[in-house]
């Protein structure tokens, strides 16, 4: 997958740590993700979740900057404990770990918010470039999938939704919108248009927060149905 890899500018040093919640109903696997996470000096697992509503619960407690969500959970399954958390959370971002791979339930978290999908086939490594790439605001798809599934979910929209975001999205934004939406990663937008990694970080945490989305999918998707990108944009 194109996007399973840790981008870090060198001008910034060591990177900060990223605090982390497991919300998955299997306590073996749990374990096995924390002996995983816990062996990175910049992760740091700081809560638990057994069930969707526990996971709600704290994730809107203690703001961790990415959820590990199992889909099939008791009480509250992954989707609406995604959809809730994002609601009340939109900056945590969201890294769904299933045995499920079918386009449905693909389309349907990453429309909840969620910023990544892995099945629970992939190795421990990827499983560590995914949150690093999610907390960067990376989408952890291919850029094949990611546009495969924003066309699928624009074709349900009947008109483009209207969008106060405040401020304008600026000419610069949108360069870097466009570029995020044909699946290029921060990396290569940076070099495509001779940014440092650091500016193309900063103007996406921009773009997020005048759209309200904690991701890449999330944002292209919004930037989509509010007229701002269009299909041709993807290609």
């Amino acid at each position: 997958m194109t996007e399973l890899r840790a981008e870090v500018d060198p001008a910034q040093g060591q990177p900060d740590t990223i605090t982390i919640m497991l919300a998955d109903d299997h306590p073996l696997l749990r374990q096995a993700l924390r002996n995983v996470l816990e062996k990175q000096a910049d992760f740091k697992i700081i809560a638990e979740a057994g069930d969707g509503e526990e996971a709600v619960k704290l994730a809107t407690e203690l703001v961790p900057d990415v959820v590990i969500m199992d889909i099939g959970m008791p009480k509250l399954n992954g989707l609406e404990a995604t959809r809730q958390i994002k609601e009340k959370c939109p900056r945590i971002a969201i890294l769904v770990l299933t045995v499920h791979d079918d386009s449905e339930h693909i389309l349907g978290i990453l429309e909840a918010g969620a910023a990544g999908y892995l099945t629970k086939s992939v190795f421990g490594d990827e499983v560590v470039c995914a949150v690093r790439g999610v907390a960067a605001g990376e989408t952890v798809l291919s850029p094949s999938i990611s546009q495969r599934i924003i066309k699928h979910a624009l074709r349900h929209i009947a008109k483009p939704l209207p969008l106060d975001v405040g401020e304008k999205i600026t000419s610069r934004e949108l360069d870097i919108l466009r570029l995020a939406a044909k699946g290029l990663s921060n990396k290569d937008i940076s070099l495509k248009l001779d940014l440092s990694l650091r500016t193309v970080k900063g103007h996406l945490s921009e773009i997020f927060s005048k759209l309200n989305a904690g991701s890449r999918t999330e944002a292209v998707i919004t930037a989509l149905r509010a007229g701002i990108l269009t299909i041709d944009d993807l290609n």
